[in-house]
């Protein structure tokens, strides 16, 4: 039993954490390219732009002494910050990709387009925000508490849950289940899916090409914010280090099948169990399971937490060489 607390607690609980952040990412670049057809590069740093925009607004309001009780205040600024980043999507789409969309440009123009947007997000970010590791988190940080969870068991190991680790599962299944029924229940959703399938025809049923995107930029740009918000709460908010998550997300949904949303959500929590497995140190855990005499002198780790990204460019090279529809067939990159 303490074995596999110790495992619930190094594994287990962040990786699905983790993994439902990452799940939320590859959902809005999947999103991206299902509906306009190309990889969006700037999408870790939209995630920054949102969740800066979040913060700020979250230190405004602690400010003023507003809280969410045992809640972080985050997640009443996160409306805020989803209109930031939804204004900012929509200006680019205006200023930068319907010009090359109207051009009928190559897939692989808007993807550079999409790396000097990067860059362009990435310093507005910085020039607000800074470049410091910024925390946020407020209200009640525990779930369940270690020594709690030691006096109520007996056991010589205590879990321990956090607040954050919790609402990112929460709000990802609520936020997934939202989007899926958007998709797959209302007109709007079903227009979206048409023009993805088949564009020419899509147009030729009355659909307006220009509403289905700027719909499309609204979910994805939302999507980002949520996701780059609950990494922040789950860790700390850099801008740099959403530059570093553009990997493990592409990764994500190439895995699961770009295009595909549920390969998407299945693409996250794959990367992410393969990071932390693979990186974690299980002299702890062998410690218990092995009869005593017997155990580990080194760390027993199959790779150093500094590799936890070569383990995404593993993978998503793997799949590509291997199975470049992803696991739910999405399409070829």
């Amino acid at each position: 039993m303490n074995a596999l607390v110790v495992l619930a607690n190094f594994v287990i609980i962040p990786a699905a954490a983790y993994g439902a952040q990452l799940a939320l990412g590859a959902l809005g670049v999947t999103l991206i390219y299902a509906v306009l057809r190309f990889s969006n590069f700037a999408h870790g740093d939209l995630m920054a732009f949102g969740t800066m925009a979040t913060i700020l607004v979250t230190w405004q309001m602690q400010a003023m002494g507003i809280g969410f009780g045992v809640l972080p205040t985050a997640l009443l600024a996160l409306p805020f910050g989803i209109l930031a980043a939804v204004l900012l999507a929509l200006v680019t789409d205006r200023w930068v990709y319907r010009f090359y969309r109207r051009q009928r440009s190559a897939g692989v123009i808007f993807v550079i387009a999409s790396v000097g947007v990067m860059f362009i997000y990435n310093a507005l970010t910085r020039f607000f925000i800074g470049t410091a590791d910024q925390r946020f988190e407020d209200g009640a940080r525990f779930v369940i508490r270690v020594n709690d969870f030691k006096e109520m068991t007996g056991l010589d190991e205590g879990l321990a849950l956090r607040t954050s680790q919790l609402l990112t599962l929460v709000v990802m299944v609520l936020v997934v289940s939202a989007v899926f029924w958007f998709l797959q229940r209302t007109r709007t959703g079903k227009a979206m899916r048409a023009y993805s399938d088949n564009e020419d025809l899509a147009l030729l049923s009355g659909i307006n090409p220009d509403r289905i995107v700027a719909i499309t930029w609204i979910l994805a740009a939302a999507l980002a914010t949520i996701a780059g918000v609950l990494y922040g709460l789950d860790k700390s908010f850099r801008p740099f280090i959403y530059f570093q998550l553009l990997l493990p997300i592409f990764a994500a949904a190439i895995v699961g099948g770009i295009g595909q949303p549920f390969g998407a959500i299945a693409g996250g929590f794959i990367i992410a169990f393969s990071e932390v497995m693979l990186t974690y140190a299980y002299r702890q855990v062998l410690g218990y399971v092995l009869p005593e005499g017997a155990q580990p002198d080194g760390l027993v780790q199959m790779l150093g937490t500094d590799y936890k990204f070569a383990v995404s460019f593993i993978i998503l090279v793997i799949v590509l060489l291997v199975r470049p529809t992803g696991i739910f067939r999405g399409r070829v990159i």
